[in-house]
């Protein structure tokens, strides 16, 4: 392991070890507990140069070298040793069967964390889309993540757990619109025209939530809190970018199979990632992304300046272009990451 030094922070604070601290989770929830003043951050990263983990060591955290990798769990279990609670998640990984990367490189976080003695683990998890849908929609992603948590669920520790909504920087990033001839933008969603889904800003809105939960340990011991920022519709979501940003732009539908691959061929290079997208939207417009009966309001009521899709585009001064909020661009859009 390498470890760059920190700037000085009370050393009685409590420590949270946060997995991919380059990522846009991992990077919210290190900002928002060392701006807390409340507690120590050890960040885990797979390297040191990055711009985002050099602004978190600038910021005060302890920035230590473990990869997110199978057969990397002594290394992990070293790492968290002295937390007393820890932020983990899983980074982008395409599911080909019969490989399971994500939920076995899950259940490694988990049982490192115990191994370290952490008392407190938060879990960036998602539903379970093969209990939920009976087996008929495929989003390992989300099922995955499930698993993962009922894999820490059995372990003698504290656990509690964030789902986050599908990303505003999504279209930002992956489903980037298109420009015609004449200047405007076809905006091709994944998502039918009408029907109202949550959305968040992971960049923003991960750290409160989880910056709560450590907070109030007792509150939200064994808890399932879903992280959103606004519940609106594709369509709302093209018209209030036109209004922002005074771009011409129109709504096109990707949400079958074959609107995914016209408007975006280059996703076609992965079976497997096709068939991940094109089950987990089918999965959310046909059950619902979020299980009945979760708080869809919890977030903004612990953090009522969360962003809405507006304040996200005024905030970014997005244009339609390219951009990227990764410590590295991606090539594909894998939703481990993007929800």
């Amino acid at each position: 392991m390498t470890t760059l030094p920190t700037s000085s922070t009370p050393s009685d604070n409590p420590l949270i070890t946060v997995a991919g601290a380059a990522s846009k989770q991992g990077r919210s929830v290190a900002k928002a507990l060392l701006a807390s003043g409340r507690y120590r951050v050890r960040a885990l990263t797979r390297r040191t140069d990055s711009p985002p983990v050099r602004e978190l060591a600038a910021l005060g955290a302890e920035v230590v070298v473990a990869p997110l990798e199978l057969g990397h769990q002594a290394d992990l279990t070293a790492a968290m040793r002295g937390s007393y609670g820890a932020f983990l998640m899983t980074p982008p990984i395409v599911k080909e069967p019969p490989a399971d990367t994500e939920y076995t490189l899950g259940v490694q976080l988990a049982d490192a964390a115990h191994a370290a003695g952490v008392e407190h683990v938060v879990w960036s998890g998602l539903e379970n889309v093969e209990a939920r849908t009976g087996g008929t929609k495929w989003a390992p992603h989300f099922t995955d993540k499930a698993r993962v948590e009922n894999h820490l669920r059995g372990l003698p520790l504290r656990s509690s757990f964030v789902y986050l909504a599908f990303f505003y920087s999504n279209f930002l990033e992956y489903y980037v619109p298109q420009r015609g001839p004449d200047g405007s933008l076809t905006f091709a969603i994944y998502l039918p025209p009408d029907a109202p889904m949550p959305f968040v800003d992971p960049l923003t809105a991960t750290g409160p939530a989880v910056l709560e939960v450590f907070d109030n340990p007792r509150t939200y011991a064994g808890a399932t809190l879903p992280v959103v920022g606004e519940v609106l519709t594709a369509r709302e979501m093209v018209e209030t970018f036109v209004r922002v940003s005074g771009q011409k732009a129109r709504y096109a539908s990707a949400y079958t199979r074959q609107e995914l691959l016209q408007h975006f061929p280059a996703f076609g290079g992965n079976e497997w990632l096709v068939r991940e997208l094109v089950g987990m939207v089918e999965y959310a417009v046909e059950y619902g992304y979020f299980a009945p009966g979760r708080d869809l309001q919890w977030s903004r009521r612990i953090d009522p300046n969360a962003l809405n899709w507006e304040q996200f585009l005024k905030q970014s001064q997005w244009q339609g272009e390219l951009m990227s909020f990764g410590s590295a661009p991606q090539a594909k859009p894998v939703e481990a990451d993007v929800a």
